[in-house]
């Protein structure tokens, strides 16, 4: 039987290394999406690729950090509630978060939210892995979370499963300001992104744009953005 592949952490390379060339293509995608939304205040975004293996984790994170280092309070949360990372990635507990919020009627985002050393910036964790993820993200429990997280924060980003394997990000995508679609050069296939976009049209998401990454530039990975 083949042994089950643990979750990994993504790179911060906006956390590591601020003048890397990664970074700065990071800042540069942070610039493009508030242009893109100069006629309307973007305050929730979802992340999510075609497929597994494309980015969108990391992609997600190293978003949160430039958008707090820019000044926004930023929500970063783990709503892959099937494969999470970011607890491992920030190095943090995960008891308790999304999955608990959604179960606790009572509760505010702010109870489940750890603050981290980097300013401005909090991240909600998956928590314990529910039996039905896709049900909790379309209930009315959670567009009632969701606009705490708005009332709260200047911006949340959603890390999402791959939209053409579960509904969770479609279902997320209908419901925040902006999605972004993540690709990986040799890894993504044209099919898959036509059916991602698909099914995100049928959602009715607001697709904010590309981000292109994997693209070798001398020796660093390059991102790419496209409104």
């Amino acid at each position: 039987m083949a042994k089950k592949k643990n979750n990994s952490a993504v790179s911060l390379i906006t956390l590591v290394d601020q003048k890397a060339k990664a970074a700065e293509q990071y800042r540069t995608i942070r610039s493009n999406i508030q242009f893109s939304s100069v006629d309307r205040e973007l305050k929730s975004i979802v992340v999510t690729s075609s497929g597994p293996s494309e980015g969108k984790s990391t992609t997600s994170a190293n978003l949160a950090i430039v958008f707090a280092n820019g000044g926004k309070k930023v929500l970063l949360v783990d709503a892959d509630l099937r494969k999470p990372t970011l607890a491992l990635t920030f190095k943090i507990p995960n008891p308790d978060g999304l999955s608990t919020l959604l179960g606790d009627r009572e509760a505010t985002c702010e109870k489940y939210a750890i603050e981290t050393a980097i300013p401005n910036l909090a991240i909600l964790p998956s928590g314990p892995k529910p039996p039905n993820p896709s049900e909790l993200l379309d209930s009315k429990r959670m567009t009632e979370v969701l606009k705490q997280m708005n009332d709260y924060y200047d911006l949340v980003i959603f890390d999402m499963p791959p939209v053409v394997t579960v509904t969770d990000a479609q279902i997320l995508a209908a419901k925040t300001d902006g999605t972004l679609l993540v690709v990986r050069e040799r890894k993504t296939s044209k099919q898959g992104i036509l059916k991602a976009h698909e099914l995100l049209k049928i959602a009715n998401a607001n697709i904010l744009g590309v981000i292109y990454n994997g693209a070798k530039s001398q020796s660093s990975s390059s991102y790419y953005y496209y409104g």
